[in-house]
């Protein structure tokens, strides 16, 4: 079964109109989504596949979700890489809807999800770490992200860059609506050299 079936084809791209043009998805007209950080707007299931193709996962490897939604990603990397995932979701409703997502795709054991802020998450142990946030909540969680994720660790940021980082690879990908969107890969400590 794909997970499309699940989660059937999603808008694939969030607009905050209030921030620099940085985004192609920035010119689409979403107003509605100009006041928050991490709009819940979900990533289409190409785009999700080309994320994780981008991490390069391997085996024992542990993946971050920041703003994970119905948990998506999560579920796509814990089955096709057999590899634990933390998904870390603010929203009470968003958060339940993706562990009853992962335990109806078979891998509970692999996801967990927690409830609470991504500012307040330890990443210590986290490999890859996958964004779908604004520019200015990149911008605001990179000193946490700097501080905490281990050399080698691998950032993907779907639409948005980080402000003050360099990506090591980017990736265009196409969304639902067959408007372009952009994949910036990081790596700690190189992406982040001055």
């Amino acid at each position: 079964m794909r997970l499309s079936s699940l989660f059937g084809l999603a808008v694939s791209a969030a607009v905050v109109l209030a921030f620099a043009p940085i985004g192609q998805a920035q010119n689409r007209g979403y107003e509605q989504y100009a006041n928050q950080l991490a709009p819940t707007v979900g990533s289409a299931e190409q785009a999700v596949d080309r994320m994780l193709q981008m991490a390069n996962l391997k085996t024992g490897e542990t993946l971050y979700d920041l703003g994970c939604g119905d948990g998506r990603i999560l579920i796509a990397a814990a089955r096709r890489y057999k590899i634990k995932a933390v998904g870390v979701e603010i929203s009470e409703h968003e958060a339940k809807k993706a562990a009853a997502n992962a335990k109806k795709y078979g891998v509970q054991d692999r996801v967990t999800i927690q409830h609470g802020d991504m500012r307040n998450t330890d990443l210590s142990h986290a490999d890859v770490v996958t964004l779908y946030l604004a520019t200015s909540a990149n911008a605001t969680l990179r000193p946490a992200l700097e501080r905490s994720l281990r050399p080698n660790s691998r950032v993907i940021s779907y639409d948005y860059p980080i402000p003050g980082w360099q990506p090591i690879s980017t990736a265009d990908t196409t969304g639902s609506s067959g408007d372009v969107h952009t994949i910036y890969l990081y790596q700690v400590p190189e992406s982040i050299r001055k």
